[in-house]
């Protein structure tokens, strides 16, 4: 029988240790049929011949850590993602607000938190771009937000209210007064559920959007690692109606401390009427936890305290009981742990709560993952091997950027400084890794992150060297992580990952082989192909392809 689709004129790069490289790959009803000479051999009157072009085939990317929905509805708000300073912010929030008089809540989404002396925004400097409706501005890492007064006011936060378990309310110098920066969510929710919530169709929309971002980066499955209820109907909608997605996606049911023993009674059935409305394309195997906030913003859980406020070691969302016994019964009901840890102190109780769990509901194949591990404490870094934790990192932040040189570094020193991002540490001790993004914190294109593993340096190439040289790691581990990592962590280690016969064509097409690419061009490599069990997503197969720079 002839294949659909066979890849040829270039490099066919598996990630299969035993056979890395081969001239060619071939499609038939959506999988892999052949490889090398046998692909060849499998053209058709009929077979369509995709010429790589000198170009680079490899298993498409997964992302194991991202909020598409969240993501995709902040692109449609006060654009100040890209704003340099908070006069820059400012000068935008007006210029939106003018442009949208009706629009009752001025909202938006990513701005850098180092723009202001240790992330304290002041809500008077929002006052003077808006002051007769509330603004609401989160920070690129979401544990923070700055408002203006109105907004202040709408929440009901003035000097004597206390601040909410689980956040803080960020007060002017001497006084008890808000000052317009609300950090985690203890303190953010009371507001954000103020806000008018998107409706159905402008969710969908922007799931698709945020979707076909992802296709265009060389991405075919993702984990999203916030999904409240109506969200399941989102995900539902854009891969059953229309065109469908050019993604798929294991949901990430999100469990809060409060009241979590009364959330998780739906967990069962929600997952069975994801799986069974779009078998294929959503699965729903993963259950969200918070185990604290992050370095920046001085609410990640640490063992030591914070050098910079030495009468605190952050906040942590749960009790160390508590996230073992919550851990321990979404376990119990086959699910996958996923818990966001950042500081030494969370991510101890995270791996704690996971070995309570384990002791609890015995022995099964139950892949926990812990996301993001920032600082690990060296007699922690065994554990994640020995107890089957899934490090799921986003190598892009493994960089010292304003955020780390502004924020980060001045809160914890430099022995804990030194402890960050310790991906090769992981490797060695036996981990198993995958990468993430994070978007919309951070960028969701996984080549900008595999530029950062491989180099550990700012896009700027700097410092020379990389920062923490000794955690780089190599070209070929780091697409692993986005591919067979990833797949890992989803189950589908059998099904994609790999580019063996039997496997889904999952596909990528870089304009240059990545391997053979100088470190420092990784980034700038062009995604000219995705394919989804050989469907294409992304690319058109014609024109001139621009290449990076080679070995």
């Amino acid at each position: 029988m002839h294949a659909d689709i066979v890849f040829t004129g270039g490099v066919v790069r598996t990630g299969d240790p035993d056979v890395p490289v081969r001239e060619a790959l071939a499609v038939l009803d959506g999988r892999i049929c052949a490889v090398g000479a046998e692909a060849l051999a499998a053209r058709g009157p009929r077979t369509e011949v995709v010429d790589l072009a000198g170009g680079a085939l490899l298993p498409a990317f997964g992302d194991g850590h991202v909020h598409p929905v969240l993501g995709g509805l902040g692109l449609r708000g006060v654009p100040v993602r890209e704003c340099a300073s908070v006069q820059e912010v400012v000068a935008v929030v007006r210029r939106w607000a003018e442009e949208h008089p009706d629009v009752e809540w001025v909202t938006g989404d990513g701005f850098n938190p180092w723009l202001a002396a240790e992330g304290r925004f002041d809500a008077r400097w929002l006052d003077a771009a808006v002051s007769d409706r509330p603004v609401v501005l989160r920070t690129m890492d979401h544990h923070t937000a700055w408002v203006n007064s109105e907004a202040l006011r709408r929440v009901g936060y003035r000097a004597d209210t206390v601040d909410p378990v689980g956040g803080e309310i960020v007060r002017r110098p001497g006084t008890r007064e808000p000052l317009g920066t609300l950090r985690e969510f203890g303190a953010l929710n009371p507001l954000l559920d103020l806000l008018p919530a998107p409706s159905h169709e402008t969710q969908v929309a922007a799931l698709r959007e945020a979707a076909g971002r992802f296709a265009a980066a060389g991405v075919t499955w993702l984990q999203d690692a916030w999904v409240e209820p109506h969200h399941n109907d989102v995900w539902i909608t854009a891969a059953t109606t229309g065109p469908g997605l050019p993604v798929r996606a294991d949901l990430g049911f999100v469990l809060l401390p409060d009241n979590w023993r009364q959330r998780i009674t739906r967990f069962v059935a929600d997952r069975e009427r994801v799986e069974s409305a779009a078998p294929g394309m959503l699965t729903a195997h993963a259950v969200k936890f918070f185990a604290d906030g992050v370095v920046e913003a001085g609410t990640a859980a640490l063992l030591e305290p914070y050098t910079d406020c030495p009468h605190s070691h952050g906040i942590a969302n749960w009790t160390p009981a508590d996230l073992a016994e919550a851990v321990t019964a979404v376990d119990a009901l086959g699910f996958q742990p996923h818990i966001h840890a950042i500081g030494d102190g969370g991510v101890r109780t995270a791996l704690d709560a996971i070995e309570a769990a384990a002791r609890a509901n015995g022995v099964r194949d139950r892949r926990p993952v812990i996301a993001h591990a920032e600082l690990i404490d060296l007699d922690d870094l065994p554990r994640f091997a020995e107890l089957g934790v899934i490090a799921n990192l986003q190598p892009l932040w493994a960089q010292c950027d304003p955020l780390m040189t502004e924020l980060i570094l001045p809160r914890i020193g430099p022995e804990r400084g030194s402890r960050q991002y310790q991906i090769a540490s992981l490797l060695r001790y036996g981990a198993r890794i995958a990468f993430g993004s994070d978007w919309p914190v951070t960028s969701y294109e996984p080549l900008r992150g595999i530029a950062t593993a491989v180099t550990r340096q700012t896009p700027e190439g700097t410092p020379e060297g990389g920062w923490l040289p000794e955690e780089r790691i190599t070209t070929a581990t780091a697409l692993a992580a986005y591919s067979a990592g990833c797949a890992h962590q989803a189950f589908e280690e059998k099904e994609w990952g790999l580019l063996r016969p039997g496997m889904r064509a999952d596909l990528v097409h870089l304009a240059a082989d990545p391997v053979e690419t100088v470190p420092g061009d990784l980034a700038h490599l062009s995604v000219l192909g995705t394919w989804l069990a050989g469907r294409r997503t992304h690319g058109t197969g014609t024109a001139d392809r621009p290449r990076a720079g080679s070995r």
